[in-house]
């Protein structure tokens, strides 16, 4: 067994076993509520329980499986965009409003793949922008303002 692969895959199921157990703790401060009348802390908590599964499966993993698999070197320009990209859409989306901020955001994800192009990254950006308009906005009507109050003067 390779022991540098192993210790990947146990860090690995860590991270995923304490991002668990925040958002379930978390969630515990909500009205949790049942399967039939699910209150704000029971997707919270849903998937917190399903993060530690993972995490439990993942660091098992680490002790069954054989051999693990270099990864390679760190794709920093990726990490750094994806991150970027979260920060931006949680803090400008009251701001700016729906549209701008998502357009932005996937636009910014699109451009952290390995071979990503300026023009298809811009199609993404606003096709999923648009489709998320459909799906929350008009088809589940969410109050979802298109354009926040920084760009309405």
């Amino acid at each position: 067994m390779n022991m540098h692969g192993a210790r990947k895959d146990l860090l690995a199921g860590a991270v995923f076993v304490g991002f668990g157990l925040a958002f379930a703790i978390t969630a515990n401060t909500y009205e949790v509520g049942s399967a039939l009348r699910m209150g704000p802390g029971y997707f919270p908590l849903v998937l917190g329980s399903l993060l530690v599964l993972l995490g439990i499966a993942i660091a098992v993993k680490a002790f069954v499986a054989g051999e693990g698999d270099d990864l390679g070197p760190v794709p920093w320009k990726a990490l750094v965009l994806l991150v970027a990209a979260l920060l931006f859409f949680g803090y400008t989306v009251r701001g700016l409003g729906l549209i701008p901020s998502m357009l932005v955001t996937v636009f910014m994800t699109a451009m952290a793949g390995r071979n990503a192009r300026v023009i298809p990254s811009a199609v993404i950006a606003a096709s999923l922008t648009a489709l998320s308009i459909l799906i929350f906005v008009i088809a589940l009507q969410l109050r979802l303002p298109y354009f926040g109050f920084w760009l309405q003067g």
